[in-house]
Protein backbone atom coordinates (compact mmCIF):
# COMPACT_ATOMS: atom_id res chain seq x y z
CA UNK A 1 0.00 0.00 0.00
CA UNK A 2 1.24 3.03 -0.95
CA UNK A 3 0.97 5.31 2.44
CA UNK A 4 3.04 2.42 3.97
CA UNK A 5 6.21 3.63 2.17
CA UNK A 6 8.41 5.12 4.81
CA UNK A 7 9.47 8.12 2.26
CA UNK A 8 6.31 9.34 1.73
CA UNK A 9 5.47 12.56 4.09
CA UNK A 10 1.71 14.05 5.10
CA UNK A 11 1.38 16.57 2.38
CA UNK A 12 2.20 13.92 0.01
CA UNK A 13 -0.60 12.14 1.30
CA UNK A 14 -3.30 15.12 1.04
CA UNK A 15 -2.33 15.28 -2.37
CA UNK A 16 -3.06 11.91 -3.27
CA UNK A 17 -6.22 11.93 -1.48
CA UNK A 18 -7.04 15.07 -3.28
CA UNK A 19 -6.61 13.46 -6.19
CA UNK A 20 -8.38 10.24 -5.25
CA UNK A 21 -11.30 12.31 -4.28
CA UNK A 22 -11.26 14.20 -7.78
CA UNK A 23 -11.09 11.09 -9.39
CA UNK A 24 -14.25 9.21 -7.72
CA UNK A 25 -16.11 11.81 -8.33
CA UNK A 26 -15.34 13.44 -12.05
CA UNK A 27 -13.34 10.48 -13.38
CA UNK A 28 -15.49 7.44 -12.44
CA UNK A 29 -18.98 8.89 -13.45
CA UNK A 30 -17.10 9.59 -16.85
CA UNK A 31 -15.86 5.86 -17.12
CA UNK A 32 -19.07 4.61 -16.60
CA UNK A 33 -20.97 7.26 -18.97
CA UNK A 34 -18.26 6.33 -21.69
CA UNK A 35 -19.46 2.27 -21.23
CA UNK A 36 -23.28 3.28 -21.04
CA UNK A 37 -22.60 6.21 -24.03
CA UNK A 38 -20.89 3.23 -26.72
CA UNK A 39 -23.35 0.75 -25.68
CA UNK A 40 -26.32 2.71 -26.42
CA UNK A 41 -24.78 3.75 -29.96
CA UNK A 42 -24.39 0.06 -30.88
CA UNK A 43 -27.93 -0.30 -30.34
CA UNK A 44 -28.54 -1.42 -26.33
CA UNK A 45 -30.61 0.97 -24.85
CA UNK A 46 -30.59 -0.59 -20.54
CA UNK A 47 -28.11 1.56 -19.61
CA UNK A 48 -30.59 4.75 -20.23
CA UNK A 49 -33.60 2.69 -18.45
CA UNK A 50 -31.48 2.07 -15.88
CA UNK A 51 -30.85 5.59 -15.15
CA UNK A 52 -27.43 5.30 -15.01
CA UNK A 53 -26.54 7.86 -18.27
CA UNK A 54 -25.33 10.26 -16.02
CA UNK A 55 -22.27 12.35 -14.61
CA UNK A 56 -24.12 12.54 -10.93
CA UNK A 57 -20.85 10.14 -8.54
CA UNK A 58 -24.26 9.56 -6.60
CA UNK A 59 -25.52 6.63 -8.94
CA UNK A 60 -21.74 5.18 -9.87
CA UNK A 61 -20.17 5.11 -7.06
CA UNK A 62 -19.19 2.10 -5.32
CA UNK A 63 -18.08 2.01 -1.41
CA UNK A 64 -15.41 -0.94 -1.53
CA UNK A 65 -14.19 0.32 -5.08
CA UNK A 66 -13.93 3.66 -3.88
CA UNK A 67 -11.42 2.60 -0.27
CA UNK A 68 -9.91 0.33 -3.20
CA UNK A 69 -8.52 3.29 -4.77
CA UNK A 70 -7.73 5.15 -1.62
CA UNK A 71 -5.76 2.49 -0.53
CA UNK A 72 -4.49 0.56 -3.18
CA UNK A 73 -4.64 2.67 -6.59
CA UNK A 74 -7.05 0.91 -8.28
CA UNK A 75 -10.68 0.20 -7.79
CA UNK A 76 -14.29 0.05 -9.57
CA UNK A 77 -17.41 1.99 -9.40
CA UNK A 78 -20.82 0.33 -10.05
CA UNK A 79 -20.72 -1.68 -13.49
CA UNK A 80 -23.48 -0.06 -16.05
CA UNK A 81 -25.91 -2.68 -17.13
CA UNK A 82 -25.81 -3.40 -20.40
CA UNK A 83 -27.59 -6.43 -22.55
CA UNK A 84 -25.75 -7.81 -25.31
CA UNK A 85 -28.30 -9.36 -27.30
CA UNK A 86 -29.32 -5.84 -28.34
CA UNK A 87 -25.98 -6.00 -30.14
CA UNK A 88 -25.58 -7.02 -34.30
CA UNK A 89 -22.39 -8.87 -33.01
CA UNK A 90 -22.77 -9.74 -29.25
CA UNK A 91 -18.85 -10.48 -28.63
CA UNK A 92 -17.52 -7.54 -30.76
CA UNK A 93 -19.90 -4.68 -29.16
CA UNK A 94 -19.31 -6.19 -25.86
CA UNK A 95 -15.82 -6.03 -25.99
CA UNK A 96 -16.10 -2.38 -27.22
CA UNK A 97 -18.29 -1.41 -24.63
CA UNK A 98 -16.02 -2.89 -22.32
CA UNK A 99 -13.09 -1.02 -23.39
CA UNK A 100 -14.54 2.42 -23.27
CA UNK A 101 -14.16 2.66 -19.43
CA UNK A 102 -10.35 2.26 -19.66
CA UNK A 103 -10.09 4.47 -22.95
CA UNK A 104 -11.67 7.48 -20.27
CA UNK A 105 -9.30 7.00 -17.82
CA UNK A 106 -6.18 7.17 -20.66
CA UNK A 107 -7.99 10.29 -21.77
CA UNK A 108 -8.64 11.66 -18.16
CA UNK A 109 -4.68 11.40 -17.92
CA UNK A 110 -3.87 12.89 -20.85
CA UNK A 111 -6.11 15.72 -19.67
CA UNK A 112 -4.03 15.77 -16.24
CA UNK A 113 -0.83 16.05 -18.79
CA UNK A 114 -2.31 19.25 -20.40
CA UNK A 115 -2.72 20.95 -17.43
CA UNK A 116 0.48 19.97 -15.69
CA UNK A 117 2.26 21.88 -18.58
CA UNK A 118 -0.37 24.76 -18.82
CA UNK A 119 0.74 25.54 -15.22
CA UNK A 120 4.35 25.30 -15.70
CA UNK A 121 3.70 27.88 -18.43
CA UNK A 122 3.07 30.05 -15.28
CA UNK A 123 6.03 28.61 -12.63
CA UNK A 124 7.78 31.78 -12.47
CA UNK A 125 5.00 34.04 -11.29
CA UNK A 126 3.84 31.29 -8.90
CA UNK A 127 4.92 30.83 -5.40
CA UNK A 128 7.13 28.00 -5.25
CA UNK A 129 5.01 25.49 -3.16
CA UNK A 130 1.73 26.10 -4.94
CA UNK A 131 3.33 25.46 -8.17
CA UNK A 132 4.72 22.28 -6.59
CA UNK A 133 1.64 21.22 -5.25
CA UNK A 134 -0.83 21.84 -8.04
CA UNK A 135 2.10 19.72 -10.23
CA UNK A 136 2.01 16.80 -7.54
CA UNK A 137 -1.51 16.50 -7.51
CA UNK A 138 -2.03 16.31 -11.24
CA UNK A 139 0.79 13.45 -11.17
CA UNK A 140 -0.79 11.46 -8.61
CA UNK A 141 -4.04 12.15 -10.80
CA UNK A 142 -2.23 11.30 -14.23
CA UNK A 143 -0.79 7.91 -11.89
CA UNK A 144 -4.05 6.87 -10.64
CA UNK A 145 -6.05 6.45 -13.75
CA UNK A 146 -3.60 4.77 -15.50
CA UNK A 147 -3.43 2.65 -12.78
CA UNK A 148 -7.00 2.01 -12.85
CA UNK A 149 -6.88 1.63 -16.49
CA UNK A 150 -4.57 -1.18 -16.52
CA UNK A 151 -6.56 -2.77 -13.29
CA UNK A 152 -9.82 -2.38 -15.29
CA UNK A 153 -8.07 -4.09 -18.52
CA UNK A 154 -7.31 -7.18 -16.68
CA UNK A 155 -9.08 -10.76 -17.32
CA UNK A 156 -10.89 -10.83 -14.26
CA UNK A 157 -14.93 -10.33 -13.66
CA UNK A 158 -16.36 -8.49 -13.86
CA UNK A 159 -13.40 -5.95 -14.73
CA UNK A 160 -13.13 -4.15 -18.34
CA UNK A 161 -10.68 -6.53 -19.68
CA UNK A 162 -12.87 -10.20 -18.59
CA UNK A 163 -15.51 -9.03 -21.53
CA UNK A 164 -12.72 -7.49 -24.03
CA UNK A 165 -10.66 -10.85 -23.65
CA UNK A 166 -13.77 -13.06 -24.18
CA UNK A 167 -14.21 -11.59 -27.81
CA UNK A 168 -11.06 -13.69 -29.01
CA UNK A 169 -11.45 -16.57 -27.63
CA UNK A 170 -13.94 -19.38 -28.05
CA UNK A 171 -17.49 -20.20 -26.47
CA UNK A 172 -16.65 -23.51 -25.01
CA UNK A 173 -13.45 -22.05 -23.11
CA UNK A 174 -15.41 -19.09 -21.72
CA UNK A 175 -17.98 -21.48 -20.68
CA UNK A 176 -15.66 -23.52 -18.56
CA UNK A 177 -13.40 -20.55 -17.42
CA UNK A 178 -17.53 -19.17 -16.17
CA UNK A 179 -18.01 -22.17 -14.23
CA UNK A 180 -14.67 -22.09 -12.29
CA UNK A 181 -14.82 -18.28 -12.39
CA UNK A 182 -15.32 -17.89 -8.27
CA UNK A 183 -12.01 -19.95 -7.64
CA UNK A 184 -10.15 -17.95 -10.63
CA UNK A 185 -10.87 -14.92 -9.63
CA UNK A 186 -9.98 -15.47 -5.59
CA UNK A 187 -7.33 -16.86 -7.14
CA UNK A 188 -6.27 -13.99 -9.30
CA UNK A 189 -6.89 -11.19 -6.11
CA UNK A 190 -4.19 -13.13 -4.08
CA UNK A 191 -1.42 -12.83 -6.39
CA UNK A 192 -2.46 -9.34 -7.13
CA UNK A 193 -2.52 -8.81 -3.33
CA UNK A 194 0.92 -10.38 -2.47
CA UNK A 195 2.41 -8.64 -5.37
CA UNK A 196 3.48 -11.20 -8.36
CA UNK A 197 1.75 -8.81 -10.97
CA UNK A 198 3.57 -5.80 -9.51
CA UNK A 199 6.76 -6.14 -11.62
CA UNK A 200 4.71 -6.17 -15.39
CA UNK A 201 2.14 -3.99 -13.99
CA UNK A 202 4.54 -1.67 -12.96
CA UNK A 203 6.42 -1.62 -16.50
CA UNK A 204 3.30 -1.36 -18.48
CA UNK A 205 2.52 2.08 -16.36
CA UNK A 206 5.85 3.41 -16.40
CA UNK A 207 5.43 3.33 -20.68
CA UNK A 208 2.16 4.73 -20.18
CA UNK A 209 3.24 7.53 -18.01
CA UNK A 210 6.02 8.50 -19.86
CA UNK A 211 4.52 8.21 -23.16
CA UNK A 212 1.58 10.29 -22.06
CA UNK A 213 3.85 13.30 -20.94
CA UNK A 214 5.65 13.05 -23.65
CA UNK A 215 2.49 13.25 -25.63
CA UNK A 216 0.72 16.22 -23.77
CA UNK A 217 4.13 18.37 -23.59
CA UNK A 218 4.34 18.60 -27.83
CA UNK A 219 2.44 21.57 -28.10
CA UNK A 220 4.52 23.69 -25.65
CA UNK A 221 7.96 22.80 -26.61
CA UNK A 222 8.24 26.23 -27.83
CA UNK A 223 6.85 28.07 -25.40
CA UNK A 224 9.95 26.12 -23.08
Amino acid sequence: MWFMNPNITMYDVILRILAVVVIIFLVLPFHEYAHGWVAGKLGDPTPRYSGRMSLNPIVHIDPIGSIGILLFGFGWAKPVPVDPRYFKNPKRDMAITAVAGPISNILAAIIGGFLINIISLFSASLPYFLFNGISTFFLYYIVINISLAIFNMLPIPPLDGSKVIAAFIPNRIIYKYMKYQNIIVIMLFVLLFIGLFDRPLSVIQFYLYNGIIWFTSLPFIFFS
